[in-house]
């Protein structure tokens, strides 16, 4: 049986199932219920702690002792010895400028930070994940969404990060969901990460030189 290709210096197995997988690998989770995005986040971020990956939490606005009693609220409980720094909330504030406008650039570069602190800080990988409105509100068109999403990829390429994206697909069409899951090498289906079957590769678009 072939192992999967290694991108970056360890593989993990994001504690869905025994399977390892790369890391650095870009995941598409399309949700119509909450207590599901709970549930797999919560084996995602708890999978993550045991594997001494460090799990950066983006959102809107949190504080960072607000983190604890949030993640209580999805299931996930920290065990007493896990070090602090070891889950810790990303603001995505900065990604903004002052008018508002959410800035590619400046999210892409806040990626790139975070894993070489992880590193710096000994950690064997890095995790992200986190709520997502702040994308939504940055980017209504679905074409940029897009656009973004497969700038991420880029990075991802160059430093291997582990990300979960979200989609409440109360809040999309079809459409545009299927447009969203063309950028994510991986999905999950049933709080299982497999291959996306949807995946289309930068510079391989129906149409292209």
């Amino acid at each position: 049986m072939s192992q999967p290709e290694t991108v970056g210096k360890r593989m993990t197995s994001l504690g869905f199932d025994a399977r390892p997988y790369p890391a650095g690998i870009h995941m598409c989770f399309i949700f119509d219920d909450e207590d599901e995005r709970r549930r797999v986040l919560a084996k995602y971020i708890q999978s993550g702690l045991q594997d001494h990956d460090q799990v950066a939490y983006f959102v809107d606005t949190m504080a960072p002792d607000e983190l604890k009693q949030h993640l209580l609220q999805m299931g996930v409980e920290l065990p007493e010895d896990t070090e602090s720094r070891q889950c810790l909330v990303t603001t995505a504030e900065s990604t903004y400028c002052q008018d508002g406008t959410f800035k590619v650039e400046r999210m892409l570069a806040t990626l790139e930070h975070a894993y070489e602190h992880c590193c710096s800080e000994g950690f064997d990988g890095l995790r992200v994940t986190g709520e997502m409105n702040w994308v939504l509100r940055g980017y209504p068109g679905t074409d940029k969404l897009i656009e973004y999403e497969s700038r991420v990829n880029e990075v991802l390429r160059r430093v291997p990060v582990t990300a979960i994206c979200q989609y409440d697909a109360r809040l999309f069409d079809g459409a545009t969901l299927y447009q969203l899951l063309k950028v994510h090498p991986m999905m999950i289906v049933h709080g299982q990460v497999v291959k996306n079957p949807y995946y289309i590769e930068a510079g391989w678009e129906s149409g292209a030189e």
